[in-house]
């Protein structure tokens, strides 16, 4: 049996990610650094390793780097600085970009009308944000904050014109970063922050993988007319 057809090794990954992101979440909310930093970077890895192991042959060919380019960001915002963390937001926009790319080639975009007015929605969020944000950013830090988060959510919005489960993961995703952004701008944090900076995110990449998986698992790519509402 090949690797990528293995049962039993993608559900030992499966439950691995699962005990990974529990136990990184609970080093957040009793404050152990160390299993904190350790943890962190296993989570994506461990979730695009299930992904080649399932019995999902067909999976797109982006999902994985996707995921990849995320444990990337992942490593890099642990640096702290602020080189860090633009090379960690750089390396998260390519997976956005695989994202984006992956949801349109499955049919993300059939719908055009529909597209358009949700489109507009998640256009209104970001500028409201972006122009909350932006007085309370460093300089150097706006231009690359307002593309990375219009990146972010065109993700939200393929993903939800895709499948329901991804839609919902990329809505969190952008609520995560959204999170991070406020800390950035040096707002007022609220409770257990960085506890739902990681719980949006982990939950968000989750639910990506899934609806993706879901899609392609032997279901057609969406026509015009039956392209779901988010």
């Amino acid at each position: 049996m090949s690797p990528a057809r293995d049962p039993r090794t993608a559900r030992a990954l499966l439950i691995a990610f699962a005990v990974v992101s529990v136990v990184h979440l609970l080093a957040i909310v009793f404050q152990v650094p160390l299993l904190r930093t350790c943890t962190k970077p296993l989570l994506m890895p461990l979730l695009a390793a299930w992904v080649w192991t399932s019995a999902r042959p067909a999976a797109p060919k982006l999902l994985i780097p996707a995921l990849l380019f995320g444990a990337g960001g992942d490593i890099l915002l642990q640096v702290g600085d602020t080189g860090g963390f633009l090379a960690g937001m750089g390396s998260f926009a390519v997976g956005h970009a695989c994202y984006v790319t992956m949801f349109v080639k499955l049919g993300a975009l059939a719908d055009r009308r529909r597209t358009a007015l949700i489109a507009v929605g998640y256009l209104v969020v970001w500028a409201t944000l972006i122009t909350l944000l932006l007085p309370d950013l460093d300089a150097g830090m706006r231009i690359p904050m307002a593309c990375y988060s219009l990146l972010l959510a065109s993700t939200a919005l393929t993903s939800g014109r895709l499948d329901w489960r991804a839609g919902v993961g990329g809505a969190l995703f952008l609520l995560s970063d959204t999170l991070i952004a406020t800390d950035i701008a040096h707002w007022k944090h609220l409770p257990m922050h960085s506890f739902l900076i990681m719980l949006t995110y982990i939950v968000g990449q989750y639910l990506l993988t899934i609806g993706t998986l879901r899609r392609t698992a032997g279901v057609p790519a969406p026509k015009a007319e039956a392209v779901p509402a988010v």
